[in-house]
């Protein structure tokens, strides 16, 4: 049943049998997040969850907008004001992580050498892990703690965690820094 009232919405929205949005709504949903400052990166991103907020409204059984260009063109904005707010969430995050670690003397070259290559380690983990990593060793929060603020499993923190810590070690033997 759903899947008939999805066909008969995506029919209603004017849309291809696969595909939402036509080759011009896509160009135009690609315009309006390029221009609202979207890294081109994260483009195909953006679009797929343009695509997917069309297909819910159609699931959902809701009548198609009026112009669904412009409507298409409304969501991609949002997207990118949504986005450019992530992202100044993780800056602010990241300054507020920043300063809760204590100065710290000048280190020597080798420590100077093994900081910057655990932070480039940091930088190639998938972003929950990293995320578990820094507020566990950064932060210095335990992990009942982590998993409370994250809302998931205390397991599931543990497994991240030891995940990368293990990717980390592997690549801090791999590029002979230990």
């Amino acid at each position: 049943m759903l899947r008939g009232r999805i066909r008969r919405g995506r029919q209603a929205y004017g849309a291809a049998e696969d595909d939402p949005l036509d080759a011009a709504q896509e160009r135009r949903v690609r315009a309006v997040l390029a221009l609202g400052g979207v890294p081109q990166t994260d483009l195909p991103d953006g679009v797929q969850q343009v695509r997917l907020r069309l297909l819910e409204r159609a699931a959902s059984g809701q009548d198609a907008p009026r112009d669904v260009s412009a409507w298409v063109a409304v969501v991609a904005s949002n997207l990118a004001m949504d986005w450019h707010r992530a992202k100044r969430r993780q800056e602010r995050l990241g300054e507020r992580l920043a300063a809760l670690r204590p100065a710290e003397p000048p280190a020597d070259e080798e420590t100077r050498l093994l900081s910057l290559a655990v932070a480039r380690g940091l930088d190639g983990l998938p972003d929950a892990q990293r995320q578990v990593v820094v507020l566990r060793f950064y932060a210095d929060l335990p992990v009942r703690s982590i998993a409370e603020q994250l809302g998931v499993p205390e397991g599931t923190v543990k497994s991240r965690l030891h995940t990368a810590v293990r990717v980390l070690r592997a690549r801090l033997h791999e590029d002979e820094v230990v």
